[in-house]
């Protein structure tokens, strides 16, 4: 019996989405003069500063259009993860998604830069980057794929945090299952520090604690905090091995559909929701922190020289993979 209900809901659950797809799927069209309305989906927390973000952009968008442009939002995985959504976008059905740049590299390869190890300096520097020349040119390597990249939203640094074990050092991971995106980079990432790379939808990751799927997985301070990770893990430890942002992206085919004026308010809306974000984003850090803290989690503040030379040699693989890309690396690296 209870195989035939998983079947049923798996013959189900296409019907359900196709449902809400025809639905929704007008709301990017409009005859002449009628009210412009976008489909935003995304996978966040109602309560995470990622989510603000957009919710403001939203806002504002309204506000500069008097009304003649709105955005109608499916948060929290309403319409599918992460990778669903960027298919939505890319058949259109979706008109703008949030996406990691991990989720991203599996379609845009210009991405995966942004998921290689230690590769800004701090904060300053990579703010630099994707707001200079080399951040517009990986929004618009999306292009070709139908993803128009129009911002990119601060995901700060990502550090381990764990049930069981402190991490001291790089070989106190060794053995542990940790959880990653879906993304090749983050993979080879843990199989370098010697843990057991675990890909696992984010929507799954609480529950996955709970029944000892995983030992641990990496993230920011807010999406730890936001997740409630905080309640079923004991050491959160500051490595800060990636920083990897979160794109904002919509269907080409959307944005050229748009008159200059309708680009130009909804241009707007966009860069005010980015130095909104940034303002909430530096905020959240400090906020989550104490409050994990106060939660009882133990934060542990390694030598990062350790974590780092281990996982140097994911350079040379990326060189000879990637020589192209690696042309963007040395870019980035080289930018003051």
């Amino acid at each position: 019996m209870k195989l035939m209900n998983n079947l049923s809901e798996r013959l189900l659950q296409p019907v359900f989405y196709l449902l809400v797809l025809i639905l929704i799927a007008g709301c990017t069209d409009r005859q002449q003069g009628e009210q412009r309305t976008i489909i935003l989906a995304h996978a966040m927390h109602a309560t995470h500063p990622v989510t603000l973000g957009m919710n403001y952009m939203a806002d504002r968008l309204e506000e500069i259009s008097d009304g003649r442009m709105v955005i109608k939002t499916y948060p929290t995985s309403q319409l599918g993860g992460e990778r669903e959504l960027l298919e939505l976008v890319q058949i259109g059905t979706v008109g703008i998604t949030k996406v990691s740049g991990a989720a991203l590299e599996n379609i845009v390869p210009a991405a995966r830069v942004f998921s290689l190890p230690y590769l800004f300096r701090d904060e300053e520097h990579y703010r630099k980057v994707v707001d200079g020349d080399i951040g517009r040119e990986i929004l618009d390597a999306g292009i070709p794929f139908r993803l128009k990249g129009i911002a990119y939203y601060d995901a700060g640094f990502r550090s381990f945090y764990t049930v069981d074990r402190p991490i001291l050092t790089p070989d106190d991971l060794r053995g542990l299952k940790i959880r990653v995106q879906p993304s090749v980079m983050a993979i080879n990432l843990i199989r370098a520090y010697g843990g057991s790379a675990t890909p696992l939808a984010y929507g799954e990751l609480y529950t996955a604690f709970q029944g000892g799927i995983v030992d641990g997985a990496e993230n920011n301070p807010p999406s730890f905090f936001s997740s409630r990770h905080y309640e079923v893990t004991n050491y959160y430890i500051i490595n800060e091995h990636t920083a990897v942002p979160d794109f904002l992206v919509m269907n080409t085919a959307l944005w050229e559909n748009l008159t200059e004026q309708e680009q130009q308010w909804l241009q707007q809306a966009v860069d005010e929701s980015v130095v909104y974000q940034r303002v909430l984003w530096d905020e959240s850090v400090q906020e989550s922190m104490d409050a994990v803290k106060a939660a009882g989690v133990e934060v542990i503040y390694p030598d990062k020289e350790p974590f780092r030379d281990r996982v140097m040699h994911i350079y040379d693989t990326f060189r000879e993979s990637y020589p192209e890309l690696y042309q963007l690396v040395e870019r980035i690296r080289a930018k003051e």
